[in-house]
């Protein structure tokens, strides 16, 4: 009998259609709501993709999951309240939405001392406090969030568990210099680390009930992933990279990318029409469609991971800012030509189209604090210029964020700056972001004044540490003396003015930390929680942002 190995996981909702994803043990057929999917293969584990249709809109349903029949969720003796599917209500009905925001979790660990260091887990406190609020209402919907937004970094392929290194040295040896050592090798061992990251129970009931949206950031595959040519040249040479970077990403496609998609774009993918109708085993499928995904990095056109979600009047678009770099001679673009037009388009409301809140999900932050920004910029002009010491730099420090990537940088402000200013302006313009270990809200002022309020929105970690000294470096970074003397240098380097200022409006704040951005029809405001020394979570601001 096939068993759930992993989920359920509540991903793409509509009005009348939800997607629920599960790993199994064997293959089967998965049943949810009457709707059922038989599983595909991929390196021996067992996967499905259920979509629940013909819902009725604002509706929020308990669910079950079935394997053959086999009633396996909810897990029996878990102590969870029952997993909810709840639709998405017409967009007449602007309503009010709350979206959950955070990234870079590093798993739970059987260490103690890694486990102090780390501290607790924003999410879990986050999810434990949701499960009391379901329990005690009679209205369910009422205290859902309509959206978890995970910004990069669900797993660390790079820095693993204490656990999973004992599990590795079982599989193969890590001393083989032929082999990555202590990372990530092959699909095998990226299925563990999904299942080590979403087993605990916090994480798997909330994940089984709000719907998640989700991105890569780069120690989902290595630490400075495309962070430029000079670093792709260098893990070319390593023979065992081509197995893991296809590896990554297939793994990708499968935990992260499939659910993403609405049904309609999902059913039109070429590569999952082949991989439902293929007999037997995919990844050789999955792996061919990877290799070529890595080697499209640096060419003007590939493969779009960049995706919309509609909710209501409020539009999501989680932007790609990893796999769709340019990195080649004559052009360093964070996102190609081919996605950032399609962002461009898909960011723009069409006539008569109303959008109240416009929110781009951005694995990395758009805006840094000012002065840290010019150091990016000032790194990028002289690593193009031939300086060893700049590109040594920049992958020492992680200059590797939009203004190191300024052509980018410049073209978002001004696709921002577009959009915040026509006649139908949504009331904000939120880019949500990670990776940087720490949170903060910045607003943005254009020379001339736009009819939306433009706000940077960073939130991490969920759970992670940073250095000590970043503390200072950061908060230096938005001083105004310094931000003066270094635009200074970057003008007399020929670099250009910043198209727009941006200020801190809260922050910085250090510590394991979740956000929740919530709007009601075109007032919007958010809320910064970090997890305590007791457990739970304290709130450390909450701004309106209209």
């Amino acid at each position: 009998m096939s068993t759930l190995e992993l989920g359920p996981l509540l991903r793409h909702v509509g009005t009348t259609t939800a997607t629920i994803w599960v790993e199994t043990s064997e293959a089967c057929t998965v049943e949810v709501l009457g709707a059922s999917a038989p599983t595909f293969q991929v390196c021996g584990q067992h996967y499905a993709l259920v979509v629940v249709d013909g819902l009725e809109p604002g509706s929020c349903l308990p669910y079950e999951v079935r394997l053959d029949g086999e009633l396996v969720w909810p897990l029996e003796g878990a102590g969870t309240p029952p997993s909810y599917l709840r639709t998405r209500t017409e967009v007449e009905d602007t309503g009010r939405l709350r979206f959950v925001f955070g990234s870079c979790r590093y798993p739970p660990t059987d260490d103690a001392e890694l486990e102090a260091s780390l501290g607790i887990d924003a999410l879990d406190a986050f999810s434990v406090r949701l499960m009391e609020e379901v329990e005690a209402t009679d209205d369910p919907a009422s205290v859902l969030p309509d959206a978890l937004c995970l910004l990069g970094d669900q797993v660390y392929a790079d820095e693993i568990t204490p656990r999973t290194e004992r599990w590795i040295r079982s599989r193969r040896d890590p001393d083989d210099e032929s082999g990555p050592g202590m990372e990530i090798a092959d699909f095998g061992e990226y299925a563990h680390l999904y299942s080590e990251s979403w087993t605990d129970r916090e994480m798997r009931w909330l994940l089984s009930t709000v719907p998640t949206a989700m991105i890569f950031d780069d120690h989902d595959v290595r630490d400075d992933w495309n962070t430029s040519q000079a670093w792709r040249d260098e893990m070319a040479s390593k023979p065992w990279w081509p197995q893991r970077i296809r590896a990554a990403l297939s793994s990708y496609w499968v935990y992260q990318h499939l659910g993403n998609l609405d049904p309609a774009t999902r059913d039109a993918d070429p590569l999952y029409r082949k991989v439902l109708e293929a007999d037997g085993d995919v990844y050789d499928l999955l792996a061919d469609f990877a290799g070529r995904a890595d080697a499209e990095v640096g060419e003007p056109t590939g493969v779009r991971w960049s995706y919309r979600w509609d909710l209501g009047r409020t539009r999501l678009l989680m932007v790609d800012s990893r796999c769709a770099r340019v990195l080649n001679e004559n052009d360093r673009l964070m996102i190609n030509d081919h996605s950032f037009t399609w962002i461009e388009e898909n960011a723009t409301p069409d006539a008569g189209e109303e959008v109240d809140h416009l929110l781009l999900g951005s694995s990395i932050p758009w805006l840094m604090p000012p002065a840290v920004s010019h150091v990016q910029s000032l790194d990028e002009w002289a690593a193009a210029r031939g300086s060893t010491l700049a590109e040594k730099v920049r992958q020492a420090v992680d200059l590797e964020h939009w203004p190191a990537f300024r052509a980018s940088f410049d073209r978002l402000a001004d696709l921002v700056r577009g959009v915040a200013s026509g006649p139908d302006a949504p009331a904000t313009v939120c880019v949500l972001s990670g990776d940087v270990h720490h949170s903060y809200a910045a607003e943005v002022r254009y020379p001339s004044p736009t009819r939306s309020r433009i706000y940077q929105l960073t939130c991490s970690p969920v759970r992670n540490g940073v250095p000590w000294f970043m503390e200072y470096v950061f908060a230096l970074g938005w001083r105004k003396r310094l931000t003066s003397a270094l635009a200074r240098v970057a003008r007399a380097a020929g670099i250009g003015d910043l198209p727009m200022s941006w200020s801190p409006i809260g922050g910085p704040w250090f510590g394991n930390a979740v956000s929740t951005l919530e709007v009601n029809g075109r007032a919007a405001r958010i809320r910064v929680e970090r997890s305590g020394t007791r457990g739970g979570l304290e709130a450390v601001a909450e701004l309106p942002l209209t």
